[in-house]
């Protein structure tokens, strides 16, 4: 393997194929029917400072953050001349997916519960300004957007007599719309006792808003935990540069030598155990 020149060449080409896929405008043909239809004329300038922004910016629209991990592989395979790190960065893209959507999915998580919390403060000012929950319900939830994906189904229910707290108990069965829970209590008492709805709003809300505070201080507090272990992650990284500035040729001993790849192996291993483990402890405090 170590004398042929097929792993560089691989490399090289499964680097350019990627390229060519990312540059390549799959719309041209779409804008440019849609430019003649118009009676336009597909502009045909050179390339400007402007074009060049607009191609490093769909580029970058369309290279998910997880593809960096095959396009790391295919410049460390160029460099150690071995099609190793390009197997690994194309194995690593499933785990930083999976990353990338459970970050998605905690920001969403977060959007829904500031909207539940902005729905009760809204929905307490409507009933104190002398509306019927019905009306004030859909007012507030115009207003606020606290309803989310099931606004219609909750909506539905306040417009036309439906049962508002059971609609509100299926809505809170999205991750970070678990206050509606205590919505729907606070609307069932309120309209079977005739007690007062604003106020058990305002309890439900300074509750809310209480533990979502927690939660922020909390995740403020293991943040320097998180960095650390992400920081040691990549000390082997920063050795690796350093053997390399030293002229240790770190690669070729990595690459092409059955100790190096047993090394190699053993090391990747013990690192993605120890990230995994040392994050999920950070994980579990943030959900204890």
């Amino acid at each position: 393997m170590t004398g042929t020149g097929g792993m560089p060449v691989a490399a090289a080409m499964a680097c350019a194929g990627t390229a060519a896929w990312l540059m390549s405008d799959r719309d041209a043909a779409a804008r440019r029917a849609r430019l003649l239809c118009a009676g336009g004329v597909p502009a045909a300038g050179p390339w400007t400072g402007e074009k060049a922004r607009a191609g490093w910016r769909r580029v970058r629209g369309r290279l998910r953050p997880e593809a960096w991990s095959l396009v790391a592989g295919a410049a460390v395979a160029l460099l150690g001349a071995s099609v190793v790190p390009l197997l690994l960065g194309a194995a690593g893209m499933p785990l930083l997916r999976r990353v990338r959507r459970a970050g998605v999915a905690d920001r969403e998580r977060e959007r829904r519960g500031d909207a539940v919390i902005a729905l009760c403060g809204a929905l307490a000012g409507e009933v104190r300004a002398g509306r019927q929950p019905g009306e004030a319900l859909l007012n507030a939830a115009h207003d606020s957007g606290g309803l989310g994906g099931a606004r219609p189904a909750v909506l539905a229910a306040a417009r036309f007599g439906g049962d508002v707290p059971d609609a509100l108990t299926d809505a809170a069965r999205q991750p970070g719309a678990e206050g509606l829970v205590g919505l729907a209590a606070c609307w069932r008492v309120a309209v079977d006792r005739g007690a007062g709805l604003a106020a058990g709003l305002d309890r439900l809300e300074g509750a809310l808003r209480a533990e979502r505070d927690q939660r922020a201080d909390l995740r403020a507090q293991l943040a320097g935990s998180r960095s650390t272990a992400v920081m040691l992650a990549g000390l082997p990284v920063l050795g690796l540069l350093l053997g390399t500035a030293l002229g240790a040729d770190p690669l070729r001993v990595l690459l092409h030598s059955g100790p190096g790849l047993g090394c190699l192996l053993v090391g990747g291993v013990l690192e993605g155990v120890g990230l995994w483990w040392a994050l999920r402890i950070v994980k579990g405090a943030e959900t204890a």
